[in-house]
C-alpha cells in the first residue's frame, strides 16, 4: 500500500503512550495501525479492536466474540437474521448489527480470516503441535 508523508503536531502524552507500547515495531507503523483501528471503530461503532493469540483483531466490544465469527455464523444460517439472533443468543441485535456493519465496511479482511480459518483442520493441527515421534514428555 502507498504511503503519503503528511507532517502532524502530536500531543506528548499520546507520543509517550506511542513510545511505551510500540515494542519492537517502527513508531510510524505503530501510529498507522492506531489510526486505521481508530477510524474502524468510528465508522462502526461497537466494533473493538484487541490482541489475540494470532494477531489484533475486530471483536464485538463487550465480548470475546470476533467479527468473523458472527459472520462465518451468518452464513451458515442462509443469512437470516432472525436465525443468527437464535444462533448467537448472548449477543444483542445491536452487537449482531454492529458485527454485520463491520462486514459490510470491510469484506475482505473479514473474508480472509474465515478462509484462513477455514484451512484449520485437525491435520493441520496436529502438525503443528504433535511431538516429535519417540519422545516422550
Amino acid at each position: 500500500m502507498s504511503t503519503v508523508q503528511r507532517s502532524f503536531r502530536i500531543k506528548e502524552p499520546i507520543l509517550r503512550e506511542i513510545e511505551r507500547i510500540r515494542e519492537d515495531k517502527a513508531a510510524n507503523a505503530l501510529a498507522n495501525e492506531l489510526l486505521e483501528e481508530a477510524l474502524k471503530m468510528r465508522r462502526c461503532p461497537g466494533i473493538i479492536f484487541s490482541q489475540g493469540i494470532t494477531g489484533r483483531r475486530a471483536r464485538i466490544a463487550g465480548t470475546g466474540v470476533e467479527v468473523w465469527e458472527v459472520v462465518y455464523e451468518y452464513r451458515i444460517v442462509g443469512k437470516d437474521v432472525k436465525a443468527l439472533r437464535k444462533a448467537l443468543p448472548h449477543l444483542t441485535e445491536r452487537q449482531l448489527v454492529a458485527a454485520l456493519s463491520y462486514y459490510q465496511a470491510y469484506p475482505d479482511e473479514i473474508d480472509e480470516l474465515i478462509l484462513s480459518n477455514e484451512a484449520v483442520t485437525s491435520k493441520t493441527v496436529e502438525g503443528r503441535f504433535s511431538l516429535s515421534k519417540g519422545k516422550s514428555r
